[in-house]
C-alpha cells in the first residue's frame, strides 16, 4: 500500500495567498483540494496553475463554487464524505476568502456603503470560518490534531479609506478564530490568523487608494519591501508542522516589519 498524502483544503485557493499556500504545502506532500469562485474567462490561467501544483506528484481537487453559498457547501461536504476514507481526512484548513464591499461610509461621487454591506463582507470574510470549521467537525471530515488558518491584515486595527466593512469582517475573524482555538481544542484542532504586510495581489489591487497603501507600506518596512504571497505561505506551512502544536488562538505577523511604525 502506497504513502498516504495529508491534505489540506484551501477556501479560496485559485490565486493570492490561497494560491501561493497551496504549492507550499503541495510541495511538503500535500493533496490539495481547492475551492474557488471564478469566472470563465480566467478558468485557463486557474488550471494551468492547478496543473503546476499537480505537476509536484500530489494530487488536486477543485471546486468552482461560492465557499459561501449553505447549500453548495452542504452539496460538497457530501462529495467529499464519499470521497475521503477514515485514514485520509482533512488535516489543514486555509481560509482565504476575499469577498466584501470596498465602499466609503460617506461620498458624494460613489454609492456608499450600508449594512447589507457590512453583513455580506462578515459573513463571507469572517463567519465563513465558523461555518466551514464547524461543518466539517459535524461531518467528521477533519483528522486528528488539525490545523487552521486565516488570513488578516492591518486593517483589523487601522483605519483605511474605503476598508470599513473588510477591517470589521477582519476583526471579526480574529475573534471567532480564537474562540474556535478555545472551543474546539478537545478535538484537536489549533488555529490561528497570519496579518499579511501589504501584498501586491488582485484582492489588494481592488482597494481604492492602493497604490498609496503600496507607498506607505515601502516606506515603513525596515525590508524595503512589499511582502510576496510566498512570504505568507512559508508562514502558513510552518504553522502545519509538529514543531507549532501548542500554537493556537493566535494572531501572527507576517509583514517584514512593516507593523513596526
Amino acid at each position: 500500500m502506497g504513502r498516504i498524502n495529508k491534505i489540506a483544503l484551501v477556501l479560496g485557493g485559485s490565486s493570492g495567498l490561497g494560491l501561493a499556500t497551496a504549492k507550499k504545502l503541495a510541495r511538503h506532500g500535500y493533496d490539495i483540494y481547492i475551492i474557488h469562485r471564478d469566472r470563465r474567462v480566467d478558468l485557463e490561467r486557474i488550471e494551468n496553475n492547478f496543473q503546476e501544483i499537480t505537476s509536484i506528484g500530489v494530487s488536486v481537487r477543485s471546486f468552482n463554487i461560492d465557499a459561501t453559498n449553505t447549500l453548495k457547501r452542504a452539496a460538497l461536504l457530501t462529495e467529499l464524505q464519499d470521497i475521503l476514507t477514515p485514514d485520509s481526512k482533512i488535516n489543514v484548513l486555509v481560509h482565504s476568502l476575499a469577498k466584501g464591499s470596498l465602499k466609503p461610509m460617506i461620498s458624494e461621487e460613489m454609492p456608499e456603503l450600508t449594512a447589507p454591506d457590512f453583513q455580506l463582507t462578515l459573513e463571507a470574510m469572517a463567519v465563513s470560518l465558523f461555518e466551514w470549521t464547524k461543518a466539517l467537525v459535524d461531518a467528521d471530515l477533519f483528522a486528528a490534531d488539525t490545523r487552521i488558518i486565516a488570513f488578516t491584515s492591518e486593517g483589523n486595527t487601522k483605519t483605511w479609506a474605503n476598508y470599513a466593512a473588510v477591517s470589521a469582517a477582519k476583526a471579526a475573524l480574529e475573534a471567532i478564530s480564537r474562540n474556535i482555538a478555545l472551543e474546539f481544542a478537545p478535538l484537536g484542532i489549533k488555529c490561528n490568523c497570519l496579518q499579511a504586510g501589504i501584498t501586491n495581489t488582485a484582492s489588494f489591487q481592488k482597494i481604492p487608494g492602493h497604490k498609496v497603501l503600496k507607498q506607505n507600506a515601502l516606506e515603513r518596512n525596515p525590508n524595503g519591501r512589499l511582502t510576496t504571497p510566498e512570504d505568507v505561505a512559508n508562514a502558513a506551512y510552518l504553522l502545519t508542522t509538529p514543531e507549532a502544536k501548542w500554537i493556537t488562538g493566535t494572531v501572527l505577523k507576517v509583514d517584514g516589519g512593516e507593523s513596526l511604525r
